[in-house]
């Protein structure tokens, strides 16, 4: 399990904090107590410099389950030998991944990629929260590939859409066609759990009817169609619904004359209505009545936007913007960086932010972007933040040389204000900090037993208790809480850890549990009603008797395993 090294050349508070490398922008610098700062660096935005397949695997102790939107912009695998970002496959460090993983010389370029990207995914995956969504940025080199791996990997029921977004009108010269778009393939963890979002919309408002509560258009009938749709699937969803003479509905009828309507496929069998009864009886407005050949009347739902300051609806699965262009990434991150042209193809801020937005990130969520490029998915993450005040959170992974001139620099750029900038905004600056970091030394089972490399004490709490149990939780949350080594507790259980960072404490007994120690966390265990789970690099005494404790012993580095 890889770890995050803080290391930095901006110095904040350094002498206060246990991170130093931590961007402030002026204002935050100045109002920033000391006290306050170890705190603070904990819950920070993040940019991480290394591996990302590494760096997923750090960040899983913390964020595992946590993170409510994550876009990624991987290698198009185009085939190109010149390097740009779209194109990473040749990047060293995908490079030596590859040459240890599969054999480089006997596979196709297709498959290096999906090898490539099958653990990143996966690992990507336990990191969304149960409501979160994931966006893929791909070209059609890959894009139907990626589509199956993802469906494998997040399951086709959780599959809600390809955004097909035009990202370039005046186009790629194509082999046969100019290619004017892109996809972005969106996947949900448990699409139930999702309330997407609607987005500001352009279209005509006269496209609009009105009614007595505002716009709306017709939506689908009432009657489900497709899977589950038959009164044997879904009993509860069979009744009758009554329209009146002058096209009232209700659930029960009101006159002789009232029409009853059941649902019914268009072969005569028994359906079942989208809705149940109390949602129907609660929405009779949203339902429009319209005449019927067959069945007398049918019913349509009404689609309603949301109107506040701007006219939104829900989005089409066809995107297209000027702002979403590739030539306005370019000519925003030009202007950051003095007119230099330092990143080829870099995704636009309007279309970040509109991703974000549509995944319903809330103020203090938290977005993470694993092929982090140019910085723009921060860049979207803090303009948002500043136009609503909110507080979302971003996490970057680059695992280039430029993640800390280009990525991290952009960021430091739109932080502090470009004064030569066209937006008022980006002049004045978006506020906001960051703790710049690089992966440090694995937590690996050999270097523990060799004593070549061992964790410090947090660091290898955090790593056993996500691997036991899935729980995250900072290092920083891990402290030794009593002498025998008590670390954490949840509502059923307590966790301890018998350890110190050197070899000398692991082979002595000093790392061993001993009876009275084993008789102290028993009674703990009594007194509070809770069992305990204690790691250790062994035990002089049996288990037999630890479980008539309530203790279960787990030898490090060998039982560092998930616990059934």
């Amino acid at each position: 399990m890889p770890t995050l090294d803080f290391k930095g050349k901006q110095h904040i508070y350094a002498h206060h904090l246990t991170v130093p490398y931590r961007h402030l922008n002026a204002d935050a610098a100045k109002s920033l107590r000391p006290a306050a700062a170890d705190r603070a660096v904990a819950d920070d935005n993040l940019i991480i410099h290394g591996d990302n397949l590494h760096a997923l695997k750090a960040l899983l102790p913390r964020y595992a389950g946590k993170v409510k939107c994550i876009y990624i912009d991987p290698p198009y695998n185009t085939g190109s030998q010149a390097w740009v970002f779209n194109d990473n496959v040749n990047s060293p460090l995908m490079q030596a991944w590859l040459k240890s993983s599969v054999d480089i010389e006997d596979l196709e370029r297709h498959d290096k990629w999906l090898c490539m990207m099958w653990p990143r995914l996966h690992l990507l995956k336990e990191l969304l929260s149960d409501d979160g969504v994931i966006f893929v940025s791909i070209d059609d080199h890959e894009q139907w590939r990626l589509l199956g791996m993802m469906e494998e990997i997040f399951g086709e029921e959780n599959f809600v859409s390809t955004i097909i977004y035009v990202q370039n009108l005046g186009a790629l010269p194509g082999r046969y066609m100019t290619q004017v778009t892109e996809y972005i393939h969106v996947f949900a963890k448990d699409v139930g759990c999702v309330n997407f979002a609607r987005l500001p919309t352009d279209e005509d408002i006269s496209d609009w009817q009105q009614d007595e509560i505002g716009y709306y258009k017709e939506g689908y009938g009432l009657v489900r169609a497709g899977t589950s749709s038959s009164r044997e699937d879904r009993p509860n969803l069979f009744f009758p619904i009554y329209i009146g003479e002058d096209l009232s509905i209700s659930l029960t009828p009101n006159s002789p004359k009232d029409t009853e309507l059941l649902p019914r496929h268009s072969d005569g069998t028994d359906a079942v209505w989208r809705w149940g009864k109390e949602r129907v009886e609660s929405n009779t407005q949203d339902l429009v009545v319209k005449p019927h050949r067959r069945m007398g009347y049918q019913l349509i739902t009404k689609v309603r936007p949301s109107i506040g300051e701007t006219f939104t609806a829900k989005p089409r699965s066809l995107w297209y913007k000027p702002q979403y262009a590739a030539a306005n990434g370019t000519n925003v991150i030009n202007a950051l960086m003095d007119e230099q042209r330092v990143f080829d193809f870099p995704k636009s801020v309007p279309l970040l932010a509109d991703i974000i937005k549509f995944a319903n990130v809330g103020p203090d969520d938290i977005v993470l972007d694993s092929f982090a490029g140019s910085g723009t998915t921060a860049h979207a993450v803090l303009s948002l933040n500043k136009a609503d005040g909110g507080n979302r959170k971003f996490i970057l992974v680059e695992c280039e040389d430029y993640a800390d001139t280009i990525t991290a620099e952009r960021v430091r750029r739109v932080i502090n204000g470009v004064p030569g900038a066209r937006d008022k905004t980006l002049q004045e600056g978006l506020g906001g900090s960051f703790t710049y970091c690089t992966l440090g030394e694995p937590i690996d089972d050999d270097g523990m037993l060799t004593g070549e490399y061992l964790p410090g004490y947090t660091q290898l709490a955090a790593y056993v208790l996500h691997t036991a149990t899935g729980v995250s939780v900072g290092a920083g949350e891990m402290e030794q809480q009593d002498a025998d080594g008590l670390f954490y507790g949840d509502g059923r259980l307590n966790y301890y850890l018998l350890y110190q960072p050197s070899i000398e404490y692991l082979q002595s007994g000093a790392g061993m549990l001993s009876a009275g120690q084993a008789r102290r966390i028993g009674y703990a265990a009594r007194q509070s009603g809770k069992k305990a789970i204690v790691f250790g690099a062994g035990k002089y005494i049996g288990q037999r008797e630890l479980s008539a404790m309530g203790i279960t012993f787990c030898q490090i580095p060998y039982e560092i395993h998930r616990l059934p």
